[in-house]
């Protein structure tokens, strides 16, 4: 046999190899499916373990977390149990001092001791607010079950009755015990102080300009302030504000009540018409005082008082409504009795209280949005103009029904029988006056403006002119009036006296002064001094010139030479006889009471009669019948004389109506005092 093939060999040496490797991997499948086996059994047996093992795991947690929840607890404990000691031991405290401020009698020392009452009160607040946050509720054992059901249950019946001890316990001390009683005595204490708290005197009301100084001192607003927020801070915040409202509006109240403001009680129209003028001037006047006091001095005082203490709450929205609270009450009675007048009877005199009324709203303006700020103030301002507004309308139409009122005096009547100026003109020319005197012109003038833009006129105008205009319609109305009379008049002389004499009195009293100005000069010449001066020659003409034309001399001269003694001695006669009937006349039936126009109109007359009579007597003194006639001084005397009598009795009887009584402090004397018993 030949020798084998190495190839061959190699070959069978490869298989017998390979044979060894499967039979190899064919054992350690099958080990690995023995440690599988095992290891299936293995984590099965590791899952139940684990299982049971779990609860142990959890309660030891929960019993390592209890103890760290008891060890948190207990010593809160022994702290609760100190401040319940401490707190009690602060009553003793309060009290002493609850006695020593009962018994300070100096200001400073109730001050002092009452810081250190409220400071005591803080600190019992501040232990029982402690004590409520000390204690919890531990229902975490009964969660976590770190102790059987029947010890659980047992641990919470024990904190339900300590719960329930403790909330007794400190309820006692903040609603019926300890803390109660001292907030209530805090609270009385706040009110005192803020009574105590008064506004300046009266006289320095009234008589020192600015804000009230030294109102409060530094340490009673660091009191208030303590103690309100100490009040605060234990939920009695709107009971701090109640109190603060009704003191301090009690106190600005009583400021003010010193004031004597009485006539503020009358504040309806029927009630203001049944004054007294006297009385109502007065009452309009002092109205005018008290609510700049009120406004700028009173209150001012008060709204910062109130910002001091109160400032700090809700972020500042606190102390404006308690300020307003307490200026309500008091602006209402000055907005309700400054609307009473308003809307009472529309006289003409008022019409000077009603522009210082406008004055005192307008000088107050500029200060009403700063002192009544913001939206809680803005029913005070929107009534502040309201009562401003009803104040021009009312103005204004006193003014123009005064015209309408002259118009509507047309009374068909002749004027005074003694021919003197009418009552009504004498208290027109006054009125107008003192109405455009510097006390009222610019306030007039305000008013006029004011009304005239709210009817949407154009007002491009001047000032001047716009008075000038409302002026010039009363004079025409009492024009008109003046007209009337004198078209009733039946007696030719007595309508040239009365005319003389008023439009000369419009005259001389309206020049240089501010109504002249406001009319001018020429208007004043062409519309009154002229229609005097016309009136004066009437007068001459028909009361003397007839006279005059008694003492013709051609009248001589035509008759024949055998009667001219005759008709001399007739001229004569009458002539006389006409005197003494004149002069009797002027001395008991008219009257020219201004100095000046009756001096002027003696000299004028005495000018026309007297050199008249001196010629007759020069020319036919021979041909008289009978000697023994008056002489030219006799005439001259009794000329003048026509002119006394009724002008002194005249003057007597209503005293010195030239002069304008612009001191007085009534604008009502100020008009009549053009002449008595004016309308």
């Amino acid at each position: 046999m030949a020798p084998e093939d190495p190839t061959l060999l190699k070959l069978h040496s490869a298989c017998s190899d390979l044979k060894t490797l499967l039979r190899a991997s064919e054992q350690t499948e099958n080990n690995l499916a023995k440690t599988e086996a095992t290891f299936d059994a293995l984590q099965g047996s590791l899952s139940a373990a684990s299982r049971r093992l779990l609860p142990l795991q959890s309660l030891a947690m929960s019993r390592k977390a209890l103890d760290t929840r008891i060890t948190r607890e207990v010593s809160p404990a022994l702290a609760l149990h100190d401040m319940f000691k401490a707190t009690e031991s602060l009553q003793g405290r309060l009290l002493e001092l609850a006695a020593g401020l009962a018994e300070e009698r100096s200001r400073r020392g109730r001050l002092e001791r009452l810081a250190e009452y409220v400071a005591c009160v803080e600190e019992v607040a501040e232990g029982i607010n402690a004590i409520c946050g000390e204690v919890e509720v531990v229902e975490f054992i009964g969660r976590t079950k770190a102790a059987d059901q029947e010890r659980s249950g047992r641990l919470r019946e024990a904190l339900l009755t300590l719960k329930a001890l403790y909330e007794s316990e400190v309820d006692g001390m903040r609603f019926e015990g300890l803390l109660d009683q001292a907030l209530l005595h805090v609270q009385d204490e706040f009110e005192g102080l803020l009574l105590r708290i008064k506004h300046r005197s009266v006289r320095d009301l009234l008589h020192h300009p600015g804000a009230e100084r030294d109102f409060a001192s530094d340490v009673e607003v660091q009191v208030l302030m303590r103690i309100s927020t100490t009040l605060a801070a234990n939920d009695c915040l709107d009971i701090c504000i109640d109190i603060y409202v009704k003191a301090r509006y009690r106190r600005a109240a009583k400021a003010l009540m010193k004031l004597n403001p009485d006539y503020l009680r009358t504040y309806t129209t029927e009630g203001i018409d049944e004054m007294e003028w006297e009385t109502l001037e007065t009452a309009i006047t002092l109205w005018i005082q008290h609510l700049e006091v009120a406004v700028k001095k009173v209150l001012l005082s008060e709204k910062k008082l109130c910002e001091r203490v109160l400032g700090d709450f809700m972020e500042g929205l606190v102390w404006p409504e308690c300020f307003i609270k307490i200026s309500d009450k008091i602006m209402a009675v000055f907005f309700r009795f400054g609307e009473g007048v308003a809307r009472s009877s529309k006289e003409p005199q008022k019409l000077f209280k009603l522009l210082d009324m406008f004055e005192s709203l307008e000088k107050l303006k500029p200060e009403m949005p700063q002192i009544f700020e913001g939206e809680s103030g803005a029913d005070i301002c929107t009534r502040f103009r309201k009562l401003e507004k009803l104040i021009i309308d009312v103005s204004s139409k006193v003014f123009w029904e005064f015209g309408l009122q002259i118009e509507g005096n047309i009374d068909g009547l002749p004027p005074p029988q003694d021919g003197s100026v009418p009552k009504l003109v004498r208290y027109a020319i006054n009125y107008l006056k003192y109405l455009t005197a510097v006390n009222y012109k610019a306030s007039m003038v305000k008013v006029l403006r004011k009304q005239q833009t709210w009817k949407g006129v154009d007002g491009d105008g001047t000032e001047e002119d716009l008075l000038r205009h409302a002026i010039s319609n009363v004079m025409e109305a009492l024009q008109r009036n003046i007209e009337s009379k004198r078209s009733c008049c039946g007696d030719k002389v007595l309508v040239h006296v009365f005319t003389m004499n008023t439009y000369w009195y419009i005259y001389m009293r309206t020049k240089n002064t501010e109504l002249g100005e406001v009319l001018g000069e020429k208007c004043m010449r062409e519309a009154y001094k002229a229609v005097a001066e016309e009136s004066a020659y009437m007068y001459q003409k028909q009361a003397w010139g007839g006279l005059v034309r008694v003492l013709d001399v051609e009248g001589v001269r035509e008759e024949g030479k055998g009667s001219v003694g005759r008709v001399v001695s007739e001229k004569i006669e009458a002539f006389l006889k006409g005197l003494n009937e004149v002069c009797e006349r002027h001395r008991g039936v008219y009257s020219i009471p201004d100095v000046d126009l009756r001096e002027q109109m003696r000299e004028a007359t005495v000018r026309l009669v007297v050199p008249a009579y001196e010629e007759f007597l020069e020319a036919y003194s021979g041909l008289m019948q009978r000697k023994g006639y008056p002489s030219v001084e006799r005439v001259k005397g009794l000329v003048g004389k026509a002119f006394d009598g009724r002008m002194k009795k005249r003057r007597s009887a209503s005293g010195d109506w030239n002069n304008v009584a612009r001191n007085s402090a009534s604008s009502e004397r100020d008009v009549r005092s053009g002449g008595a018993g004016d309308v």
